[in-house]
């Protein structure tokens, strides 16, 4: 329920003629519930008005909106366009800040723009909301921008200075600026813009201060140029995927991200890695990428999904300085012995994330797996085992050590060849879990209408659910939940839910 602050709130920013001679008399404490009103109501003007007078030194889209109302105001049209108007506003007010000469004396109080953590509009389907690609293009641009009217402000402003008599007859414009921290997406289409920005965001008025920084299908030396070009501080997260770098190309990138002292995180999804090839050099590339991970001394978070790492995981792991959080290992072809590894490191009791999908969990994998789960019970949050060929009789014969698991949030199941009677035991053993609020259940294979083409074990198809049937296995399990006491726990087979845990904050 709104509060009446809130309404009245509401009421103002719906006329916006009236609401911008008003912010004048309004006292600073109202802004922040009348941005709050004007992005939940769509009023784009109302929000140029507001960040054109903002009397703090900070706005941060976190604090003011919330993470629930972002997730829903950003994936929709009113949401991107509200975004991009809040960027438009600083490129306004810095563009009114150049052009007086002597300062003048401006409400706005603005420093700091805080746009991290956004909602990806993209990420849901939502293809009107503003996308994390969308708003780093839309940043780049408005650096860009600003930085061309600082060089002609500045160029006017030697001239007048000069006079007729070529001396100098006044003092320079005081110093002019905003920072602007924001997590960054580039690839192909947007490396040239953001390039361009971020050269110009060293001395320009509109600075960019990177966060997150998510890298798609580029090149080594685009990569290299772009993080090159990043400010270091504040700088937690590199996600590299879909680059077709190669064990070469890692090598030749990682060495640039020991400048990021505060890097926390590091992605590299499908980077087209593969040990068993038997290339020349193949082990000494190994090594040289190890040594690159271990001078990243704060580093938590590892993602080498779809790398083919066989055997090499005690290599590439052994010079981490510090045990990991979260590690994410979807199909990297390990095997027995990389496992055992990993139930013997000092990784183990300090994970809160595994992601071990697309392994064949149904043999010789079994038992490592088992005895990892017990090693990390005491800290494990997250845990991904999809596509992993688990039927219900290797599941049972894990469930003692997952139900060990006592703090686990997030289980994932999706795409195991499990029935209805595999899923029901699944929901019978795991509602003594406490915190256990989100299943990603695969459909139960007694759900299809027809024999699916391939083998039980693959991936199963789709198309050929019985809608009808999987309904009642999803109703079942629903009165299930309600029954054991569960009722705040979801049961679903939509990836949609399956969104991760941030372990960073």
């Amino acid at each position: 329920m709104h509060s009446l602050l809130f309404l009245c709130a509401r009421r103002l920013v719906s006329h916006r003629p009236g609401a911008r001679s008003a912010l004048a008399l309004l006292p600073a404490e109202l802004y922040p519930v009348l941005f709050q009103a004007a992005f939940l109501d769509g009023r784009p003007l109302a929000l140029r008005d507001l960040v054109g007078s903002w009397p703090f030194p900070v706005l941060s889209f976190r604090r003011l909106l919330g993470h629930r109302s972002r997730r829903s105001l950003l994936g929709a049209k009113s949401g991107k366009l509200c975004t991009q108007a809040v960027i438009l506003a600083v490129v306004a007010h810095l563009r009114r800040e150049l052009e007086e000469s002597c300062g003048g004396a401006s409400r706005c109080r603005l420093q700091v723009l805080d746009m991290t953590g956004l909602q990806d509009g993209d990420a849901d389907g939502a293809s009107e909301g503003m996308s994390l690609w969308s708003g780093t293009v839309a940043l780049a641009k408005a650096c860009l921008e600003v930085s061309k009217h600082q060089k002609e402000c500045l160029k006017r402003g030697s001239k007048r200075r000069r006079g007729p008599s070529g001396l100098s007859a006044a003092a320079p414009p005081r110093p002019v600026g905003v920072e602007v921290r924001a997590d960054l997406f580039v690839n192909g289409t947007s490396f040239g813009v953001l390039r361009d920005a971020l050269q110009a965001s060293v001395a320009g008025p509109l600075r960019l201060k990177c966060r997150d920084f998510h890298a798609e299908e580029l090149s080594a030396a685009g990569t290299v140029s772009l993080l090159e070009s990043l400010e270091p501080a504040g700088v937690r997260r590199v996600e590299l995927r879909f680059n077709n770098l190669g064990l070469a190309g890692l090598c030749a990138v990682l060495p640039h991200l020991t400048r990021f002292t505060d890097l926390l995180s590091l992605k590299l999804p499908y980077s087209n890695v593969d040990v068993r090839r038997l290339a020349a050099g193949t082990d000494a590339g190994i090594r040289r990428l190890a040594g690159h991970l271990g001078r990243l001394p704060r580093l938590k978070e590892l993602n080498l999904g779809s790398s083919r790492l066989s055997g090499k995981l005690r290599q590439l792991l052994g010079d981490l300085e510090t045990p990991l959080e979260s590690l994410e290992l979807a199909f990297c072809s390990l095997l027995p012995g990389d496992v055992a590894f990993l139930c013997q490191s000092a990784h183990a009791p300090a994970l809160k994330k595994l992601d071990l999908s697309g392994h064949d969990f149904s043999e010789s994998l079994l038992q490592p797996l088992r005895r990892l789960l017990e090693e990390t019970a005491a800290s494990l949050l997250h845990l991904d085992l999809m596509e992993c060929r688990l039927t219900d009789a290797p599941l049972e014969a894990l469930l003692p050590a997952l139900c060990r698991c006592s703090r686990l949030r997030c289980l994932g199941l999706f795409g195991n060849p499990l029935s209805t009677t595999g899923l029901k035991t699944l929901l019978r053993k795991t509602a003594v879990l406490p915190d256990l609020r989100l299943v990603v259940y695969p459909y139960p294979v007694d759900c299809y209408s027809r024999e699916p083409t391939r083998p039980p074990s693959d991936r199963l198809v789709e198309d050929t659910v019985d809608e009808e049937r999987l309904a009642a296995v999803n109703a079942e399990l629903c009165r299930m939940l309600v029954s054991s006491g569960r009722a705040d726990a979801v049961w679903t087979t939509s990836l949609c839910r399956h969104g991760a845990l941030d372990y960073l904050t």
